[in-house]
């Protein structure tokens, strides 16, 4: 599989990434050590968890990370992956209690702690600030970061749902001061747009038009979540949702139509729309099934044109 070598680190990671947020809660021991053997065996490096993942479930807060932390393990991998996780997430009820400053400083390195004792690794490659709340000064999250950064707990620093405008002033005063910034952004992203529009609540993002071009003239990658549409392209388009729309229906038939042309399955056209754009993008995705593995991973084969990218969005003749 294609390596992508993210800017201003050292980092090579896949053209993939595979979420595992369904590890310790909908996959245990062996099935999740075959799942990512398959991943590493097609060249995968890249994994993606968080440290609320798997709390939805009775007993199954820090599941994820720990999944994977024994996976890597039992598997002697960990040399051969690019671990990826997310701290500071705001409250989301009594099955995961947060504060009302959860990008605060004490809160920050407490979660930099479990994510560590979890998946029992020394430094977290990629740590991603899971959400913003789009008032602490950019300085003193840059600055914190930083010292874990020396402290040898992390190595590279993400943003995940941040406002590209946050991002470039925190990376800004990063330059300025011979600090590390932010050196990706996860945010959702795929081929059909969501039907919820980001609000004055700051804490989740997608790429709007007005982050395309920022990030088309900055170049920092995108890591898209929610790559598939949660299923969308594998369905009728009418299975309610959050994609079901008269624009994404016209853009499952275009990938459906492509499809038939490239002999593959509109998924993996999605899939092939988001790593042919005009700055990195790396789509982030889940699943517990061997067949759809595969299938997503037999998505890097697949070849769209400049063309192809721009109808497939816009459905204009080129």
């Amino acid at each position: 599989m294609k390596r992508i070598k993210i800017p201003h680190t050292n980092l090579e990671v896949s053209a993939l990434c595979y979420g595992v947020g369904g590890f310790g809660t909908a996959a245990h021991g062996e099935l999740t050590d075959r799942l990512l053997v398959q991943f590493l065996e097609a060249g995968g490096n890249f994994v993606d968890t968080a440290h609320c993942y798997g709390f939805w479930a009775k007993e199954g807060q820090g599941a994820s990370e720990r999944a994977l932390g024994d996976s890597l393990q039992r598997l002697k991998a960990r040399d051969k992956v690019v671990v990826a996780t997310k701290g500071a997430h705001p409250d989301c009820g009594v099955d995961y209690r947060r504060p009302a400053d959860f990008l605060s400083a004490e809160l920050r390195a407490s979660d930099i702690d479990d994510s560590l004792e979890r998946m029992g690794i020394e430094t977290i490659d990629l740590y991603y600030l899971h959400r913003d709340d789009g008032v602490t000064p950019v300085e003193d999250v840059i600055d914190r970061l930083n010292r874990e950064v020396q402290r040898g707990r992390i190595r590279f620093l993400g943003a995940s749902n941040w406002s590209v405008q946050r991002i470039e002033a925190a990376n800004a005063y990063a330059s300025q001061s011979g600090l590390q910034g932010f050196v990706a952004s996860q945010v959702q992203w795929s081929l059909a747009e969501p039907t919820w529009r980001a609000t004055a609540d700051p804490s989740s993002r997608y790429v709007s038009e007005e982050e395309f071009a920022w990030h088309s003239k900055s170049q920092l990658p995108v890591v898209a979540y929610s790559a598939t549409a949660n299923g969308y392209f594998a369905g009728d388009g009418d299975a309610p949702g959050a994609f079901v729309s008269p624009v994404n229906r016209a853009r499952l038939e275009r990938a459906r139509e492509l499809s038939v042309r490239r002999d593959c399955t509109p998924t993996q056209v999605a899939l092939a729309y988001l790593m042919r754009q005009p700055f990195p993008t790396i789509p982030l995705f889940s699943t517990l099934k061997s067949v759809h593995l595969s299938e997503a991973l037999a998505s890097v084969e697949v070849e769209l044109s400049e063309n192809d990218v721009k109808w497939l969005h816009l459905g204009e003749d080129t």
